[in-house]
């Protein structure tokens, strides 16, 4: 799998990023997301922070959506 780190700016000072498989046509259900953050390099530094830690333990990916029906 081919992870990487998507940036977007919302308008009125906000940014979005989200961690998504590189490879799939239809990024609507990330792995991971944060919203409302303050600055575009606050965004990039959160998501990179969590792409780490995603890749150290790859094997346990869950996107968000399914995240729900899964229980610990």
């Amino acid at each position: 799998m081919n992870l990487r780190v998507r940036v977007v700016h919302c308008g009125n000072h906000r940014w979005y990023a989200d961690i998504d498989d590189a490879d799939d046509p239809q990024p609507d259900d990330p792995f991971w997301y944060v919203d409302n953050c303050r600055s575009q390099r606050d965004a990039l530094e959160i998501a990179c922070g969590q792409l780490r830690s995603l890749a150290a333990d790859a094997t346990s990916l869950i996107r968000v959506q399914e995240a729900r029906l899964v229980t610990v």
